[in-house]
C-alpha cells in the first residue's frame, strides 16, 4: 500500500442481512449489503464520502472525513442498541486498520501502517477476540501474531490475515471482496454473491416501514408491546437526544449517528406498541 492506493472500507456484521438491512436504511447510505457466511453479512460502501475528489482530495467546499473515522462511525451506529457486534475494517495510502463496535460499550480498534508496522495497543486484540466469542488460546495467539513487526507483511496482508482467523467462527467473504481493492471492485464482487441486495436511502417514511415490517417478521415482534417495551423504547429516546448532540458538538458523526438511531428506535418501539394496541381502523381518524 502507497500514497496511490485506493482508499475504502467494508463493514461486518455478525447476523443475518435481514436483520442489517432496516438498520443500514437509516445510515442513509448507498451500500451492497451480502450474506458472508453463517451469520455474518457484508456491507459494501458504494460512495467515497471518506473523499471529496477522485484524487483522494477535498472538492472545493468539502471537508472529507478520514475513511477511518467514517467507518468508524458507522460501525458505531449500527451496533448501537443491537445485539449483534459490528466490525469495520478500512484502509488508505498510508494505513490500514478496524474498529469493533458492539452495543454501547467502548470501541475498540487497531491500526498499522501502509508497510505493515503495528501502531495499535495489544490490548485491543484481546478485547476484539472476547467480544467477537474466539478461541481465548488459539485465536489470540493468532491474533497476537499480527501486532509483532514483521517486515514482509504489509498493511493489506495484515487485515486478510485478520479475516482469515473470523474464518474460524462462519465468516466467508465473497470472492472479489478482499481488503484493499477500489470501491467498484467490491462492489461487484459482492453484488454476484447470491442473496445480495442494495441498500439506498429513499427518505424517513421508507425506512420507518422498512424498520416496521422487519420487526413484524421477526421473533422480537411480539415483545414490542406492553409496559417493559414502552419502558425500554422511552429510555432509548431519552438517551439518544443527549448522545447526538454530544457528537454534533464534537464533529464526531458516529455519535450523531448512534443518537439518531437511538430515537428513531426509540419512537418506533413506542409507535409499534401504539398501533398494535389500537388495531386496525382505531387510529386518528379511524371510527
Amino acid at each position: 500500500m502507497n500514497a496511490t492506493s485506493p482508499v475504502g472500507a467494508l463493514l461486518l456484521c455478525r447476523t443475518e442481512p435481514d436483520t442489517v438491512r432496516p438498520v443500514a436504511h437509516l445510515l442513509r447510505e448507498r451500500m451492497l449489503l451480502a450474506p458472508c457466511g453463517e451469520s455474518w453479512s457484508v456491507l459494501v460502501p458504494e460512495g467515497t464520502p471518506w473523499q471529496g475528489a477522485p484524487a483522494g482530495q477535498p472538492a472545493a467546499g468539502e471537508v472529507a472525513e478520514p475513511v477511518d473515522r467514517v467507518a468508524g462511525g458507522w460501525a458505531t451506529a449500527l451496533a448501537v442498541g443491537s445485539t449483534w457486534p459490528v466490525l469495520a475494517l478500512w484502509w488508505d495510502g498510508d494505513r490500514a486498520g478496524y474498529t469493533l463496535a458492539a452495543g454501547f460499550r467502548r470501541p475498540v480498534g487497531y491500526v498499522w501502517l501502509a508497510d505493515g508496522t503495528p501502531a495499535g495497543e495489544d490490548e485491543a486484540m484481546r478485547t476484539f477476540a472476547e467480544r467477537l466469542g474466539l478461541d481465548p488460546v488459539l485465536d489470540v495467539q493468532a491474533l497476537e501474531a499480527l501486532t509483532r513487526p514483521d517486515p514482509e507483511t504489509d498493511a493489506r496482508a495484515r487485515l486478510r490475515g485478520l479475516l482469515a482467523v473470523l474464518t474460524r467462527v462462519g465468516l466467508e467473504l465473497p470472492p472479489g471482496v478482499d481488503p484493499g481493492e477500489p470501491s467498484a471492485r467490491l462492489t461487484a464482487g459482492a453484488g454476484r454473491w447470491p442473496g445480495a441486495q442494495r441498500i439506498a436511502w429513499t427518505g424517513w417514511r421508507d425506512a420507518v416501514k422498512v424498520e416496521l415490517e422487519a420487526v413484524e417478521s421477526s421473533p422480537l415482534g411480539p415483545w414490542m408491546r406492553g409496559p417493559r417495551a414502552r419502558a425500554l423504547a422511552g429510555a432509548q429516546l431519552a438517551a439518544g437526544l443527549p448522545i447526538a448532540l454530544w457528537g454534533a458538538g464534537r464533529r464526531r458523526g458516529g455519535w450523531v449517528f448512534a443518537g439518531a438511531l437511538l430515537m428513531v428506535h426509540g419512537a418506533l418501539g413506542l409507535a409499534y406498541d401504539r398501533i398494535r394496541d389500537e388495531g386496525p381502523g382505531e387510529g386518528p381518524g379511524g371510527p
